[in-house]
This record gives structure tokens, sequence and C-alpha cells, in this order.
């Protein structure tokens, strides 16, 4: 009874004021849902977004494998495997021994190389230039190409062979990860690596000058 009495004292304009505030909070409720809502839909985009760029980049970015084989006593082959989708023109075969730091045998090429197809080449003379008629170690190959209008070379691939009496006895490759392709050159040239060269140049050439004049002062 009491509680009806109450309510029969409230005037009806005190409902009807109470109404935007009730419609104000309620409005600031469902805002703050859907900003969370959009926030995570945000991330959720980002992510995929990142996934498929990533998926992009290894299906379209340039990647060799060199593999040699050992054909008989006399006779090598190189095996050049396309693993991306991009075609490539192979243009340059570089083969050293290990303990060499400069590259003993360079082949020229211009071979164009289709995405996911091999590319052979006998090279058991150029082992045996590279090797002398007597040696055990490691070997390695390199491969230089032409992708996207920028110029590509592959990590060095290892393998260990064994000649005797200019006869290749053995040859296999080594399991050691190779890194992956990096640009030489790219449609600039290297007019891209001399202006980064005279930043970091530049740069510290800026920060000695006030310290000179200093001295000089």
């Amino acid at each position: 009874m009491h509680a009806m009495e109450m309510l029969n004292r409230i005037p009806f304009t005190a409902f009807l004021a109470y109404i935007p505030v009730l419609a104000t909070v309620v409005t600031c409720y469902f805002s703050v849902v859907l900003a969370r809502a959009t926030l995570r839909y945000v991330a959720a985009t980002d992510k995929g977004l990142a996934l498929a760029r990533e998926e992009f980049e290894r299906e379209w970015s340039p990647e060799l494998h060199l593999k040699l084989e050992r054909i008989s006593p006399t006779e090598a082959r190189i095996v050049a495997t396309n693993l991306a989708k991009l075609s490539v023109l192979l243009q340059l075969l570089q083969i050293r021994k290990i303990t060499f730091l400069v590259p003993f045998e360079r082949c020229m090429l211009n071979e164009p190389l289709v995405g996911g197809m091999t590319w052979t080449q006998d090279i058991g003379k150029r082992l045996i230039n590279c090797t002398g008629t007597d040696f055990e170690g490691q070997i390695a190959a390199s491969m230089t190409f032409f992708a996207s209008g920028r110029m590509f070379r592959t990590d060095w691939f290892r393998f260990h062979i064994t000649v005797e009496r200019g006869r290749i006895l053995r040859l296999e490759a080594s399991n050691i990860p190779a890194r992956r392709v990096r640009v030489v050159t790219n449609r600039e040239g290297q007019e891209r690596r001399k202006e980064m060269v005279l930043d970091v140049a530049g740069g510290s050439a800026r920060a000695k000058a006030p310290e000179s004049e200093a001295v000089q002062s």
C-alpha cells in the first residue's frame, strides 16, 4: 500500500523527464557493444590480409633449388627446379670449393625456366676443372637468375664430392639448410645501393660536423 501511494504521488511529467535519460544510457551501451564488435572485425580482417599477403608472396616470390647428380664416373649434371609459379631466366651458374671464397667455375646462361619445371645440364668437365683430378671435400653451387625486373641469386648449395684420377666416385648433397634468394640488382640498378651508402655516411658526417666546429671554436 505504501509503494502504491508513492507511485501515485509521483507526477506523470517526472516519468516523461526520465525517458530521454534512459534512452541515452541504452544508446551508449549499444554504441560500446558495436564499437567492440567493430574492433574485433578489424583485427580479424588484418590477420586475414596478412595471411593472404604471406601466401601470395610464397607463391609468387622466386625460389630455385639446385641439385648435383652423378651420372657416371666421368659425367655429372645439375638440376635446377623452379619451386615458384613465377617464370625466371637463368643467367649465371657458379661452382666453387668451400675453401675458396672466389667462384672457380662460371657458366654464362640464357635459359628460361617456367614455374614448377626443371632445367638440367651436364657439368662433368666443369666439376673436374673445379676440383682437380684428385679431391675429396665439399663444393658449392649457386645460380643467378632474372625475374620480375630484378636480378636474384640463390644461396650456395653444398655437396660432398670424391674425385680420384679424374673419376667422380661420390657426389651427394650436404644436409645444410640454405637461405632464400637475395636480390642482386633491381630496375634502378646500382644507384639505389649507392644512395643507401650515402645516407649512412652522410648521417655520420653530419653528426661529426658540430663536434669539429665546437673543438675549433
